[in-house]
């Protein structure tokens, strides 16, 4: 054994309880596993599950699982885009499956790691809790024989009283906030307790967050609706147009409210380079929570969510619907409704179908079905040379419309897209050329089928539609909770240093009291010293020098650090 391993063991024997370790975490154990037959292997894995490097490792690993639930499609969110994933990967999306990539966060080896990591802190925290407050609720150790090994250290000979000496720095440790207390002919005292307590908050945050993070996935909802103007809604599961949710969630669990869009507004950069980006877009409408709540008014905005207990609604897409009328032959009204089209670009250039299923007769008086492609532009430029919107805004609306009839599939049990039509059973009106039967239509515009089979109308009134997500997450405020809460709790483990002080006066032999303070930190610190030096330094002016023996000067006080040798 070397001098130094000597002197280092000496030493902690000398320093005790007074060196014992500034903090709450375990020792790390650097030896092998034991054999000591079942019981000690389940010891000797529990040490090792719930040791630091070992916590620290699992929350990598479910940071580095989260980066494939962020890049690759996820069952849960869009089933669609994966379905288009394994379409366009024949060979790579079969390996995903059989690794869960398409269902990350529920997937076995994920929630493998979830679990462990909240294993391991809890195993973490419940001991090192226990060690806090049983060292709150004792006092800081005595102080050891030879103060001089400690890393910051002092001393000076006073003609006070060595009782005079320990009141006063007792009330002067106090003072400083110190937990301070005589013990045998020496002043103990601690700071910095703050540091431990931080700590724990930023591990029982981590906790929190974990517990958070399940709940939301287990108990959330996420459903989407499209409203026309003048359309109501009503928060149950069959008013959703898409709908998905965690795998505890109940029907039940929906918060009761309703509420009715009563208009929409956007309004649009009008010159520049920026000209038709969207500068404001708001809903105007009126809710009430619970069967029998007040009516009252708001507006949703970008952003800005109305907010009903635990659900929030937000505002997330806008189109146009013009309202289309459809008469028979007869001159009947078969079908009068505004029509939500799709936008296909950043004017607002949209497309979708109108489908007559009931009611409509033909000229001969047979019952048939009819279906009408329709695109719509809310600013048509014919200098444009094309059939593409120049603006977002209503200035200059123009419907195309192109007319089929026949059968829409709709009664075969096969759902369809309200956005498409099937044509395999349809058969498309011709005009007097033998062409497709089409035409531009602008407000107030009809379209006449042949054969006397009737007509479609592109009203004047043009509504608005405004697409809603309401999002049900019950663990979203306790995550922002847990989310500060480990932040300031790092903040103070990292900021806020714990320190031991002692200060001890005895009688020498001359009869002249010698004063020694020195300090102790958990890490080697400048702090530590500059503090020592500022609380001897006031210490000395309420016991000042008394001459040295050698040569009657006085000594002044110099904070020394490292031990006097």
């Amino acid at each position: 054994m070397s001098k130094t391993d000597t002197d280092t063991s000496r030493d902690r024997e000398e320093l005790g309880a007074a060196g014992s370790q500034l903090s709450t975490a375990p020792q790390e154990e650097t030896s092998g596993p034991p054999a000591l037959g079942v019981i000690g292997w389940v010891r000797w894995f529990w040490r090792q599950l719930t040791s630091m490097r070992v916590a620290l490792l699992l929350l990598l690993l479910l940071s580095l699982g989260a980066i494939p639930g962020s890049l690759i499609p996820q069952t849960g969110a869009d089933a669609t885009k994966v379905e288009d994933f394994r379409a366009a990967h024949r060979t790579l999306a079969p390996v995903y499956d059989k690794l869960g990539l398409f269902h990350v966060y529920s997937s076995v080896w994920f929630s493998a790691i979830y679990i462990l990591l909240f294993v391991s802190l809890i195993g973490c925290i419940v001991p090192r809790t226990w060690q806090f407050v049983g060292q709150l609720r004792g006092r800081p150790p005595a102080a050891p024989k030879r103060l001089t090994r400690l890393p910051a250290y002092t001393t000076w000979r006073t003609g006070a009283d060595p009782e005079q000496v320990r009141e006063a720095a007792l009330a002067l440790l106090k003072k400083r906030r110190f937990r301070a207390h005589v013990a045998g002919d020496a002043v103990a005292a601690e700071k910095g307790y703050l540091r431990e307590l931080g700590n724990l908050v930023f591990h029982i945050a981590l906790i929190v967050l974990l517990v958070a993070f399940a709940s939301g996935q287990l108990y959330k909802s996420d459903g989407n609706v499209l409203m026309v103007e003048g359309d109501g809604f009503a928060n149950t599961l069959p008013m959703y147009d898409d709908f998905k949710s965690g795998s505890l969630f109940e029907t039940d669990d929906l918060v009761p409210f309703s509420f009715d869009l009563k208009d929409f507004r956007g309004t649009y950069e009008a010159s520049g380079p920026n000209k038709g980006t969207p500068r404001t877009y708001e809903a105007r409408i009126r809710y009430s929570v619970g069967a029998y709540g007040k009516e009252k008014s708001t507006t949703v905005k970008v952003n800005e969510p109305l907010e009903i207990d635990n659900s929030k609604v937000y505002l997330v897409s806008h189109g146009y619907a013009p309202v289309v009328t459809v008469r028979d032959g007869k001159g009947t009204v078969v079908y009068h409704a505004p029509v939500p089209l799709l936008p296909l670009d950043g004017n607002v250039s949209s497309q979708g179908v109108v489908k007559v299923m009931d009611g409509y007769r033909d000229a001969k008086g047979k019952k048939e079905q009819l279906g009408f492609q329709a695109f719509f532009v809310p600013t048509f430029d014919a200098r444009s040379g094309t059939m593409l919107s120049q603006f977002p805004a209503l200035l200059n609306p123009l419907l195309a419309v192109n007319a089929y009839h026949g059968d829409l599939g709709v009664n075969s049990g096969i759902p369809q897209s309200v956005y498409q039509m099937d044509k395999k059973h349809m058969t498309a009106f011709k005009d007097a050329k033998g062409q497709l039967l089409k035409k531009l239509l602008k407000p107030g515009d009809t379209l006449t089928l042949p054969n006397g089979a009737g007509s479609v109308t592109f009203e004047k009134d043009i509504k608005e539609w405004a697409g809603f997500e309401v999002v049900q997450e019950p663990g979203g405020g306790w995550a922002l909770g847990g989310a500060l809460a480990a932040i300031f709790g790092l903040a103070g483990s990292l900021f806020i240093q714990r320190r031991r002080v002692w200060v001890r006066a005895v009688t020498g032999p001359d009869g002249v009291t010698v004063v020694e303070m020195a300090g102790l930190g958990r890490s080697e610190s400048a702090k530590v010293p500059e503090e020592l030096g500022d609380l001897a330094g006031i210490l000395y002016d309420q016991a000042p020098g008394a001459p040295d023996p050698d040569d009657a000067s006085e000594s002044p006080v110099v904070p020394a650090e490292g031990a006097e040798k």
